[in-house]
């Protein structure tokens, strides 16, 4: 069973969806405000988070923008945002803060569920290599991918990847110059058909050029999507 910690300070929302998400195998947890979330989180273990966007003590975009710049053990835990303020500009500025999906309120319950599902799903670590599996270690010029510890090195050291970054990146590094299109990442990562988020691709895109940076690992073909553009580390 997958642990879960809610930060929402309506606390009629908790009970409800605690009985809900248990069918799914899903353990609920609440909160109703950040610092409280914050010592739960020093001291015990969640396999994701639901953030609300209006919080009191900080609001959930700085929340999200504290978890990814605090300890490791915090960075690459998944976050779902939950919240009444379902603009695109909201979306955005919550996946380029960190967050791994969005869904605003009002919302079913089912969406929620599927949603967490398909995050947890994403986020497993990577299962030791079979004679069938990619090499456990992808090596290219100046970049070194080490998937059974989800470590990614460049020049300067470790660069620090959100769980949905790090899945893109394997994903595009494992088939140099294929071309994916913004609903081959979505439907690859998300494990569902993309209908509102094909922006949140090219947000996330940006985010992990940015982390790669001087690197130009990441190729843009107009129209067409992305690919993987380094080349394969000589030996």
């Amino acid at each position: 069973m997958h642990r879960l910690l809610l930060i929402d300070d309506d606390e009629a929302l908790a009970g409800p969806l605690t009985q809900y998400l248990a069918r799914f195998d899903l353990q609920l947890e609440a909160v109703t405000r950040p610092s409280a979330a914050l010592a739960r989180l020093a001291g015990e273990r969640f396999d994701a988070l639901i953030l609300d966007g209006m919080l009191p003590e900080m609001d959930g975009f700085e929340f999200c923008r504290r978890l990814r710049a605090g300890s490791d053990a915090w960075r690459d835990i998944p976050v779902l945002m939950l919240t009444a303020r379902g603009d695109l500009t909201d979306r955005v500025v919550g996946l380029e803060l960190g967050a791994d999906d969005y869904l605003p309120k009002p919302f079913e319950p089912r969406e929620l569920a599927a949603r967490l599902q398909t995050i947890l799903r994403r986020t497993r670590l990577t299962p030791p290599p079979t004679a069938a599996q990619p090499a456990a270690t992808l090596c290219f010029d100046g970049l070194q991918i080490d998937a059974p510890r989800r470590e990614v090195r460049v020049a300067h050291g470790l660069v620090e990847l959100t769980g949905t970054e790090y899945e893109l990146l394997l994903m595009l590094a494992r088939e140099p110059g294929r071309v994916f299109s913004r609903d081959d990442i979505l439907n690859r990562l998300r494990g569902q058909e993309a209908e509102l988020y094909t922006r949140a691709v090219d947000i996330l895109v940006s985010r992990l050029r940015r982390k790669l940076e001087p690197l130009a690992a990441l190729k843009t073909l107009r129209n067409a999507g992305y690919c993987f553009a380094l080349p394969e580390k000589s030996s």
